[in-house]
């Protein structure tokens, strides 16, 4: 990752070293983002993981935080046909935030940032969310903005797209170049009109059908495109970060950290 992340990613750590830097007021992360979700023929099924540890060790390096374990699982609806995609409900999987994000506050973290890569499960985080100590939590929607959007407007050439389109594998080209086979990258039918529902590799009638499972134009990507979008989304993403910092430590510690800190 370019990055020294074995002092972030808690999972390669020592609990009583999770402790100690839980002790000394480090805030958390947590990455969300599906290891079983087809991206096209071009990417890999893991690309929303990929992201989503790529951005959170580059949070990490900048407030100092620890990251948990990768959330890998979610509601994925739109791409269940597709070999290898894997979806929750969405009552199992708000649930599962739910309780995964009370237990790193109650363990002693005095912020959380959730940085979550996908689209379906932006709302349902939200919900999730919404339970716990909003004075201690951000989720931001890494591709709201306020820079984000302006950028990917600009640079944009696709007719349509929001999934392992244009955009996606120009930010993938950036972020791992070595997993994007531009060879292979195709593009989803023009559209007259967008119509909500699930992609569809096999029903040719449909208005999602998608041989290769992307949804938009990914063959316009390019490494340039990608830096671009890649420095708006982590300008973005800082500033989140640093507001959460900013407001202060919280009081909670878990009886497991004060005791190691004796």
């Amino acid at each position: 990752m370019g990055i020294e992340t074995d002092r972030h990613f808690i999972e390669r750590m020592h609990w009583d070293e999770v402790a100690r830097r839980i002790g000394s007021g480090a805030a958390a992360i947590l990455p969300i983002g599906a290891a079983a979700k087809q991206h096209g023929f071009h990417l890999p099924l893991n690309t929303d993981r990929i992201q989503a540890e790529w951005l959170a060790a580059r949070m990490a390096e900048k407030i100092d935080a620890l990251i948990w374990p990768t959330l890998t699982y979610g509601h994925y609806p739109a791409f269940v046909e597709y070999a290898g995609s894997s979806s929750l409900s969405i009552s199992t999987f708000e649930a599962l935030v739910r309780e995964i994000a009370g237990q790193i506050l109650a363990g002693g973290c005095p912020k959380l940032l959730v940085l979550n890569t996908g689209i379906s499960t932006l709302a349902p985080v939200d919900r999730a969310l919404a339970r716990l100590d909003g004075e201690r939590i951000r989720h931001p929607w890494i591709h709201e903005g306020p820079r984000y959007p302006r950028v990917a407007r600009q640079l944009a050439e696709q007719s349509h797209g929001s999934h392992a389109d244009e955009l996606e594998t120009s930010l993938m080209l950036a972020m791992a170049p070595h997993l994007v086979d531009m060879t292979r990258a195709e593009a989803s039918r023009t559209l007259e009109h967008e119509t909500p529902g699930a992609l569809t590799p096999s029903d040719p009638n449909s208005p999602n059908y998608s041989r290769s499972g992307s949804y938009g134009d990914p063959t316009r990507a390019t490494l340039a495109k990608g830096k671009a979008l890649l420095a708006a989304m982590l300008d973005d993403l800082h500033e989140q970060a640093a507001s959460l910092v900013a407001q202060g430590p919280g009081e909670e510690r878990s009886t497991a950290v004060q005791t190691v800190l004796r």
